[in-house]
């Protein structure tokens, strides 16, 4: 244990430690809040769209050559996911129609541009790591990190000012509008956390992984806590210890980071399963 606990504290003197540290427990903690409410709003589904989407975006950044991948990467996640929003009640394309269309040609144009104009020699190795996540946390630089910063602090606020209208839209938007509430823009708005998490969420865990961030901490939580702030708070704790113990792990045992941190969140839900047995 000992030696352990001295490894930790030695990899931590290097700055690429803590900025993956930093920036994979904030990603955690905003994805557990949106969990919540996407799996109580059956929207849970639309994460693996847009983590698509960033993939598509993503390849289009590359090939442009663009530094700063969040210029391309950001709008174009956001507009894919008003879009999707948007579809649900199109009667032409329904929305898992147009799911499934965005999220499909997206990732399929993605790789088609990478391997048209591509931009290293190891393009199957450049796809890899950004479907799967598997270092690109631990290249995070300051910029990177403050970034990050500022996005889920926007997030956690527009959480906590507007957790009484997110609250009331998430069980019964019917009754929510007839308070006055607007449900059409706290929707769209709720769209875009969800956009801006996925983004943030593809350093921690790649394209094809970030839905897991979101979902599997509300699940687990609903399989203990009955009361929405209850399982607000369990998703919250619980998503921060499995991000912060994945990148850990991976660091220690040189094994994929997202798929160390989704591995982590499994186990959560195998013993809170247990748990829920036990409580029953």
């Amino acid at each position: 244990m000992s030696n352990l606990i001295s490894a930790i504290s030695g990899y931590m003197a290097y700055p690429f430690v803590r900025y993956a540290l930093i920036v994979g427990v904030l990603i955690a903690l905003c994805s557990s809040l949106l969990g919540v409410i996407l799996v109580l709003k059956r929207y849970s589904f639309i994460g693996d769209g847009l983590s698509n989407v960033t993939f598509g975006a993503l390849s289009i950044a590359t090939v442009l050559r663009i530094n700063n991948e969040m210029i391309i990467v950001l709008p174009i996640t956001v507009i894919c996911a008003i879009i999707l929003l948007c579809a649900k009640s199109s009667a032409k394309i329904k929305g898992d129609s147009a799911l499934a269309m965005t999220s499909v040609g997206t990732l399929a144009i993605g790789y088609l541009l990478m391997n048209i104009f591509p931009v290293s020699s190891n393009i199957n190795g450049d796809v890899c790591g950004t479907l799967f996540g598997s270092t690109l946390i631990l290249t995070l630089s300051l910029s990177d990190v403050w970034l990050c910063i500022c996005l889920s602090a926007a997030v956690i606020a527009v959480f906590v000012l507007f957790y009484h209208k997110i609250f009331a839209i998430t069980f019964d938007e019917s009754f929510a509008a007839s308070t006055g509430i607007k449900v059409g823009f706290f929707n769209m708005l709720i769209a875009v956390i969800c956009a801006v998490i996925i983004v943030l969420a593809m350093n921690l865990a790649g394209s094809l992984l970030t839905s897991a961030l979101i979902v599997f901490p509300a699940i687990s939580a609903m399989r203990v806590f009955k009361s929405f702030r209850g399982v607000i708070i369990c998703s919250a704790v619980l998503s921060v210890v499995c991000a912060a113990a994945g990148i850990l792990a991976s660091i220690l045992f040189s094994t994929p980071v997202g798929s160390t941190v989704v591995a982590a969140d499994i186990i959560a839900f195998a013993i809170f399963c247990v748990i829920s047995r036990l409580k029953q």
